[in-house]
């Protein structure tokens, strides 16, 4: 015969589980509502450009086994691509701003506190300035070795001292430095005007003129990145509890921190290499997730990335679709977009408890 007093614990067993069945279903659907989202948005990114075409000739260009015609030529060579690498892009940034915020425990944190912008835009004037590279394809290895000293630098910085790196050293190094390499790269810009004329289409971030090319080049390190970033999540959760508790369950702080920290220098200095500077991607998609979700990083970072990619091509296909017969480069829209969040973001009060 069961007590009575046995009630009221089975009670509170109960309810926490049915607590925990409920969140799992609702991220759940947030997972697949994204997964349709991210392809609605490849869809449409593949479907719609400067240059109109219905959505029989767009089907007819992916299926047709002539890919000399017009439409074949412009679906297959120009869209696919470009969507493909805005995919990679994207999910590359978002989840590189969740683990960004994460680790520094920053509401305000984005991928290129790191110093991955800052080093990979000098790596690009450099190259144009004195090496004469000209072309996105020759950008990339540029640019991703600046982004990877770049981290490489911060990481050093803020590891000098007693305490070692920690997320506040880090961020701190991390601003210091950016702001000497910006410094740098303005020396060189108006010193050199043919410099300036080709840096500048780089800087402002586009999917525009990258063709499947770049996409290869730097895929290899997207797919590492993002192994790596789902590897690290479940020890954000332990950290996110602080490094003594952290510690105390059998987390290995410096090698969350690596990681971490070698998954946002891969996937940042990666997508910024492709497409140049991409602002408010790393920022934004992280808090939007984090209110669907809950601050569970096992799904916050996967999720961020799926969001990243939506919110990416969407964007792209907008800068098509507002300035035919020409378009605005995706970084421009997404400042559009994402100035009055942070703007909006910085006057919450309740985000400093993150």
């Amino acid at each position: 015969m069961t007590s009575t007093a046995d009630v009221p614990e089975r009670v509170a067993v109960a309810v926490p589980r049915r607590a925990r069945g409920t969140a799992r279903g609702r991220r759940l659907a947030v997972l697949v509502a994204l997964l349709l989202l991210v392809g609605a948005a490849a869809l449409a990114s593949i479907a719609v450009g400067t240059r109109q075409l219905g959505l029989g000739e767009v089907w007819r260009a992916l299926t047709d086994g002539d890919p000399t015609s017009e439409a074949a030529v412009i679906v297959r060579q120009l869209r696919v691509p470009r969507t493909v690498l805005g995919l990679m892009v994207g999910a590359a940034l978002g989840m590189a701003g969740a683990l960004m915020q994460g680790h520094t425990r920053n509401p305000l944190g984005d991928p290129g506190l790191l110093g991955v912008t800052a080093g990979a835009s000098l790596a690009v004037v450099v190259s144009i300035a004195f090496l004469g590279v000209t072309t996105p394809a020759g950008y990339v290895w540029f640019a991703f070795a600046g982004a990877l000293t770049g981290t490489v630098l911060v990481y050093a910085i803020g590891s000098t001292g007693r305490g070692g790196a920690t997320p506040v050293t880090l961020a701190l190094a991390g601003a210091a430095l950016s702001a000497l390499l910006y410094a740098l790269v303005r020396a060189i810009v108006v010193s050199d005007q043919q410099t300036l004329d080709s840096f500048r289409f780089w800087q402002v971030g586009a999917l525009a003129g990258r063709g499947a090319e770049v996409a290869w080049q730097v895929a290899p390190f997207i797919a590492v990145g993002v192994v790596l970033a789902l590897a690290n999540a479940p020890a954000l959760d332990l950290l996110g509890l602080g490094e003594d508790v952290a510690r105390g369950l059998g987390q290995r702080i410096w090698l969350a921190r690596a990681v971490g920290l070698a998954a946002i220098t891969l996937l940042c200095g990666a997508a910024t290499a492709a497409c140049g500077p991409i602002a408010f991607v790393g920022l934004v998609v992280p808090h939007v997730v984090r209110a669907l979700t809950g601050p569970d990083h096992r799904w916050l970072v996967p999720c961020s990335g799926l969001l990243g990619a939506a919110l990416l091509l969407t964007a792209d296909v907008l800068g098509r679709v507002l300035a035919r017969p020409g378009e605005l480069q995706v970084g421009i829209v997404l400042a559009l977009v994402g100035a009055p969040f942070f703007i909006a973001l910085v006057r919450r009060r309740r985000t400093v408890t993150l």
